[in-house]
């Protein structure tokens, strides 16, 4: 239920609960004229329908409401002016640009309903995240929208809002009893590992001299590590053949400095013909590819990526490149998504316990089809 500091307590000794009533329903008409329905009448004043209908038949005859037609009522009275929903927002931070498009398009969407949306930077950091948690706390937020990184710290900020009533929505990382929402990872991940598997058939890899390679997100926890689960699965069962290569794990962290790092080591050791690699985003794929490249052995490895992300995007343009494709997220457009579902659950709609978001695989040669505008905002960068 929407929370207003002016509420009265249910304790209150002096509170007449047929006034809380009436005023609850009363403030289910919005806008002057407007007519509503029973049912909605009730949605929106989150009263049982057999009150709804009693308190309207009151009022009606009280000449504050007016009933039109069969099952159709308006207000007589001026609509009352609530409070604007105060969201709070935990962003995971401004090194990537798509961490920075779910925040500016969630911005952007809060600003057209007039929600009030309190931003605060997680800057991936474990620390920062439960002190932020406090922060918005404290703000008395009617929800929050929670974007940080570490599996480990997310029962305990999830315990802090869950201690204070607050309703949480958790983008990409799961929070225990928050509502998820973000990537289906195995679904994106076979649908990036079946576009490396076409490649490897082509190409005729075999399991004696290739290598698969897998950058993870280890902190992250389980859920996200199932992208690469499901590119592995989805490399095989296009190609096979593919059940004898040898397959390596090493942790980028998500970030291209600590994945370009990672592969750079492993290539002192691995003496495989091929590398088809797989990693946990686009700035752990460029990581790679830039490994790959310094020691001259790009021309005999496939990298696919995850995001979609502009930097992958970019350099899905370049003639030649070695990353053969990204599965898109489209996070431009997690904003108006995610505000309907945080609007749904204090609405007490029926919410799912995880939303999924719409993947699709980008390649160079469906890039500028998909995101024909990204040379045009360059050119006005």
């Amino acid at each position: 239920m929407r929370k207003t500091d002016s509420k009265p307590s249910a304790r209150d000794p002096y509170l007449v609960k047929s006034v809380v009533h009436s005023s609850q329903l009363l403030s289910a008409f919005r806008s002057s004229g407007e007519a509503l329905p029973l049912r909605e009448i009730a949605s929106r004043s989150e009263l049982p329908k057999s009150m709804t209908f009693r308190l309207l038949y009151t009022l009606e005859r009280c000449g504050m409401i007016e009933k039109i037609g069969e099952n159709l009522y308006r207000s007589h009275l001026r609509p009352f002016k609530q409070r604007p929903y105060r969201f709070g927002y935990a962003a995971q931070g401004t090194d990537y640009q798509f961490s920075k498009e779910v925040s500016t398009g969630l911005q952007r969407a809060a600003a057209a309903q007039g929600i009030e949306l309190i931003c605060v930077d997680n800057r991936y950091n474990a620390k920062i995240a439960q002190r932020n948690a406090d922060v918005l706390v404290r703000e008395k937020v009617d929800l929050v929208i929670e974007f940080q990184t570490d599996e480990h710290v997310a029962p305990i900020v999830a315990a802090k809002y869950r201690a204070a009533g607050i309703p949480l929505i958790a983008i990409e990382i799961p929070h225990p009893g928050a509502t998820y929402f973000g990537a289906n990872n195995y679904e994106a991940g076979l649908i990036g590992g079946r576009h490396l598997g076409r490649w490897a058939k082509l190409q005729r890899c075999d399991g004696e001299h290739d290598e698969v390679v897998l950058i993870t997100l280890d902190r992250a926890g389980t859920l996200p590590r199932m992208r690469l689960t499901g590119m592995l699965v989805g490399m095989k069962e296009v190609f096979p053949a593919l059940e004898n290569c040898h397959v390596t794990y090493l942790d980028g962290d998500g970030k291209l400095g600590d994945s370009f790092e990672a592969v750079r080591r492993h290539l002192r050791t691995s003496r495989a013909r091929r590398l088809l690699i797989g990693a946990i985003n686009d700035p752990s794929a460029l990581g790679a590819l830039r490994a790959m490249q310094e020691a001259g052995r790009a021309e005999g490895c496939a990298i696919m990526g995850q995001n979609a992300s502009p930097e992958g995007r970019e350099e899905l343009r370049q003639p030649g490149t070695r990353l053969i494709g990204s599965v898109a997220y489209f996070p431009e457009r997690y904003g108006a998504e995610i505000l309907a579902v945080a609007l749904d659950i204090l609405h007490r709609r029926t919410v799912p316990p995880a939303v999924f978001v719409k993947h699709q695989l980008v390649t160079p040669e469906n890039v500028d089809h998909i995101y024909p505008n990204d040379q045009l905002m360059q050119t006005f960068a």
